[in-house]
């Protein structure tokens, strides 16, 4: 469920508060092979289901930029911060623990690192962690930046 904060000062004090985790979504091959298309790597791990097939993990395999940029589906799902603005400012300590396969359940996890004042709002880090359905590892950790104005 999503915690909702009434302002962007709401968050100044929310360092280590745990986020709750989003809905599972399939990662499908049209979305692997969309994202191919939008960012030029056809790479056949990720679009050649026959040649993958016989690849070290038996499957179509996301791409680890995929995984990373589904932060955008996954952070309104964690964090709702009612201001005039929110814009992604970046991220630190961007991992791939594991691989995506094609047809896999993934959700994210969130945890509110730090908040700091900026000019005009505050900027918050905020660790998502994609976990994999039934996955020993999860597929990627990320400390989002997102900057929240008043």
């Amino acid at each position: 469920m999503v915690q909702v904060f009434d302002s962007p000062h709401a968050l100044l004090d929310q360092s280590g508060r745990t986020l709750g985790e989003t809905d599972w979504m399939t990662v499908t091959q049209q979305r692997v092979n969309q994202f191919a298309d939008a960012t030029g790597d056809h790479q056949w791990i990720h679009v050649d289901e026959a040649r993958a097939r016989s690849g070290p993990f038996g499957v179509c395999i996301a791409h680890g930029y995929l995984t990373l940029s589904l932060l955008s589906l996954f952070l309104p799902q964690l964090i709702d911060v009612r201001c005039r603005m929110g814009v992604n400012y970046g991220c630190d300590r961007v991992r791939f623990p594991a691989p995506v396969p094609v047809g896999s359940r993934i959700r994210g996890r969130g945890e509110v690192l730090g908040v700091e004042p900026v000019s005009g709002g505050v900027q918050a880090r905020i660790r998502i962690t994609v976990e994999i359905e039934d996955g020993a590892k999860p597929a990627c950790i990320a400390d989002s930046i997102s900057r929240y104005y008043v």
